[in-house]
């Protein structure tokens, strides 16, 4: 959980969960090959900033994305006092359409395919 991030951002991540709630740098996400990362793109910039090289930017629709998503900002207000945290719980329901998911393209497929064969994460 940050609140912005330079150049490079996630750069070959391979695991876990990243929410940037601000701006980041060019060159987001080059190389990511796993995890997941949430971006609070209030202004619309976000694309431009990143490497869609590897990965797809998704629209935050899927139910659980969305309760992991709120779960980790309510932690991170709660542990922090983030006043931007709680600027965007208290609009939780306009908010949440400023969401990005950043999803590498392989790691979408290999949790497909486990998901077709029944095979738990």
């Amino acid at each position: 959980m940050i609140e912005g991030i330079g150049d490079h951002g996630c750069e070959y991540m391979t695991g876990g969960r990243v929410v940037v709630l601000g701006e980041t740098g060019r060159n987001f996400g080059a190389g990511m090959s796993g995890g997941i990362a949430y971006i609070w793109d209030r202004s619309g910039n976000f694309e431009k900033n990143c490497n869609k090289g590897t990965v797809l930017l998704e629209p935050l629709e899927d139910r659980a994305d969305i309760k992991e998503l709120k779960s980790m900002i309510e932690k991170h207000a709660g542990y922090t006092g983030s006043t931007i945290a709680q600027e965007i719980l208290s609009d939780w329901s306009n908010q949440l359409s400023s969401f990005v998911k950043v999803m590498p393209t392989d790691y979408k497929r290999v949790l497909e395919e486990m998901a077709s064969k029944n095979i738990a994460i």
